[in-house]
Parts: structure tokens; sequence; C-alpha cells
């Protein structure tokens, strides 16, 4: 039995396939490690097999299965001398088919999570909200149906073909049963989610229509930051953990301190390569926010050496969800954690000729946040007009609306009122001045 606060020991198997470079093959081994240390995995062994393609039937070859079940063998005789637990999950680095999966646990004895199924546990903890929920659940049973079969067979005799009276059908077997039952449930889901969405638009759409409120998304790898500069551009304090999908539901703030127009900024999850199709289909109210938005902030860490291949998937993601359109400002966040203030230096440089409308930072630094926050304004100030509004004293009541919907760059005042010169959108403005008039 599992001793408490004693972390599952795992192995980590994965094919390197010839089409597969060296430098993305290990990049994708270490972001496999990472995903197990979110579950609290400790991966003890990596071992590799190169091949020209999968085994049908058991993912590596005969030959890396038996040197994988030789391993498990010798690291339990090592734990019953030492007391300690023994290697208990083997961990591989794609998805793989429901034979491949049965076979390596025949074979091994341990349990096997593939890729697809260790993103999957870690969006099932991670959901808070009904709406993550009911996405996880999804795509959840739409993993776990294709694999009922071999599950059956697993089991024996009770996933055999046999008739029955009440809910199953005359010589309907046990797995038909349960695909019926995911597939109903799915449907269940799906209006659920549906009904969830209609109304957050709504509620998304009257607040913006009220308040007058521009938007931005921050989008990019998980880890790369974002709930760090969501919480130091909005003042807000949101869950800032070192941990993979640390946030699946999306968390909107105003930005701070407010200008003009007030910004609403929201986090989106974290993207990574290889996520499951399911994942990225079940997730896209999330991700909506990205779609939605007038800017989208594409968050990157500067100090990765692999943020090359990240910023193509995020940008692949965003492509399926027909957001590549959206404006983009490309941040490279965490530049302290790059070295001493030579090294930074010298990375930052490279960087901004790489990317010359970048912005470089460390959203633990105050003066870099400020000047992101210019930024994010400039952008959104880039159509404003300014114009002259006056106030009858008789309407003064309107007063709070022209502070916080427009910047206001003068005021004078006259025996019939005040007089504004301010900045702000043409509409507003308009809207400003009907309701004066009208007063």
């Amino acid at each position: 039995m599992q001793k408490e606060d004693v972390p599952v020991r795992a192995l980590v198997a994965a094919v390197q396939l010839p089409s597969v470079s060296d430098a993305e093959f290990e990049a994708s081994l270490m972001e496999l490690r990472e995903l197990a240390r979110t579950l609290g995995f400790k991966v003890v062994n990596t071992i590799v097999q190169k091949r020209a393609s999968f085994d049908a039937t058991g993912y590596l070859g005969v030959g890396k299965r038996q040197e994988i079940r030789e391993y498990i063998e010798h690291e339990a005789m090592l734990s019953e001398e030492s007391g300690s637990e023994g290697i208990e999950l083997v961990l591989v680095d794609h998805e793989i088919s429901p034979t491949q999966l049965r076979k390596l646990e025949l074979e091994t004895e341990c349990e096997v999570m593939d890729r697809t199924m260790i993103i999957l546990e870690i969006f099932h903890r991670n959901a808070r909200t009904p709406a993550a929920r009911a996405q996880v659940e999804i795509a959840r049973l739409g993993y776990m149906a294709p694999r009922l079969r071999e599950a059956a067979k697993a089991a024996g005799p009770q996933g055999r073909q046999r008739s029955g009276v009440g809910g199953r059908g005359a010589g309907e077997s046990a797995t038909e049963l349960d695909r019926r039952k995911i597939r109903d449930r799915i449907a269940e889901l799906q209006l659920e989610i549906a009904a969830m969405n209609a109304t957050r638009d709504t509620q998304r759409s009257r607040r913006q229509q009220r308040q007058g409120l521009a938007s931005v998304a921050l989008v990019g790898y998980t880890n790369a930051g974002k709930s760090t500069l969501m919480r130091a551009l909005t003042g807000s304090e949101v869950l800032v953990e070192n941990k993979l999908f640390a946030t699946l539901d999306t968390t909107v703030r105003v930005l701070h301190p407010e200008g003009v127009p007030r910004v609403l900024v929201s986090d989106t999850v974290g993207f990574i390569k290889n996520l499951p199709h399911g994942l990225v289909t079940s997730f896209k109210s999330t991700l909506d926010e990205a779609l939605d938005a007038e800017l989208l902030l594409h968050v990157i860490d500067a100090g990765d050496p692999g943020f090359e291949r990240q910023r193509e998937v995020t940008n692949q993601v965003l492509a399926e969800i027909d957001a590549h359109d959206v404006p983009r400002l490309t941040v490279f966040n965490k530049i302290d954690s790059v070295g001493d203030a030579e090294a930074q230096a010298a990375h930052e440089a490279a960087l901004r000729a790489q990317y010359p409308d970048c912005v470089v930072m460390s959203a633990r630094r105050p003066e870099d946040v400020a000047q992101l926050r210019q930024r994010i304004l400039a952008f959104f100030q880039r159509d404003l007009v300014e114009a002259e509004l006056h106030l009858p004293w008789s309407a003064q009541q309107l007063r709070h609306d022209i502070f916080t919907q427009c910047q206001v760059l003068h005021e004078d005042a006259d025996e019939a009122g005040a007089l504004f010169k301010v900045r702000g959108e043409e509409g507003l403005i308009a809207r400003l001045r009907a309701q004066i008039d009208a007063l």
C-alpha cells in the first residue's frame, strides 16, 4: 500500500521515430516528466527505443518490453530489501491504442498511462467550475469509449455478449451497453455546456456594452508565467503555481491601474505539444476568450531553450480555433531566469533582433509590468479621438461617466457648467453627448 506523502514511482518509456530529431525528442520527454511531476509522480528512469514505426501490438519492440519488465522486477527486489516502494507506473510519451496499452500492462505487470491519459488526469484534478468539469468529463469519456473492448477482454467473460432484460437490449453486450451510456452522458453534458456558454456569452456581452471595456487575452504555453503576469497586470490574487496546467478555468480581471479605455484581461488554459484533440475541442469555450479578445498577449518563457517549438504549438492551437487573425503582441517573460545582468542583456538583444516588436520582461519587475501596461493601453488608444464636452451644472450626475469612460485632458468651468477636453472612443463620446443633450 502506498505510504502517505510518498510519491508514486514511475518509469518513462518512449519510441523515437526517424522524423523526430534528438532535440525534439528530449524536449518531449522533459515535458512528460514535468507532467508526471504535476501529478505527484517520481520518474526514476527513462527507457527509449529508436524505431521506424511503433510496434502494432505493444508500442515498443519485444526486446525493449522485456528490458522494461526486467528493470521493474529488479527495482521490486531492491525495494523489498530496503522497505521502499517499487515502480508502479509506466508512462508512455505518445497516445497509444487500447491493444498496445493492454499488451504493455500484461508484459510489465504495471499500470500504463499514455500521454493523453496523463493530461486528462491533470485536467480532471484541476477543473474547478461546472463548465470546466463538464468539458473534462466529455474528453475523458471520449477517451474511454474505444478502450472498453480491451477492458472487457481483461475482465474475462463479463465482457462477452449475452442477452438480458432491463436496460440492456437483446444480444447487447456489457461493452455495448457501456458505450451507449457514454454516448448518452456525452450528449447530456454537451447540452449542459451549451446552456452555460449561452449564459456566459450573454453576461459578457452585457458587461462589455455597459462598461465599454476592451479585452486582452493571455495565451501561451503552460508554465510560461501567464498567471504571474495576470496578477501583476491586474493586481488580483490568482493562483500562481510552478506546475503544468495549474489553472484551467478562465480568470477575467480589469487592467490595473485603470486607464482609458478600461481593459479586461483574461487568462486562458495553457497550450502543450500534442494536446489531445478532444481537449482542444472540449475546451474551446475556454479558448473562446482568445477568439473574442481584441488583442492577444502571446506569453513565452524567455529562459526556455525550446521556446521556439512552444511558440509554434501555441500558433497551431490558435489556428485551430480560428484566432490566428487576432492582433498579437509577443511577450517574452521570465527574462530574469536567464542568468546574470550581462546574460539577460545579451539574450534580450538577440530576441529583439529576431522579433523587433516584442516585449522582453519579467512579471516580477514592476517597471517591466508598467511598460507592458502602456503598450496595451497604446494599442487601444490608437483610434481614440479628442473632443470637448460641456456639462451643465444641472447634469453633474454624468461627471462620473465622463471620468470613467474617457481620458480627461483638461477641465474648465463657467457660469453654465463644466467644460471638458477629453479623449475617448468616437461612439462613446457621441453617446455621452446625446445623454447630456437629453437632460
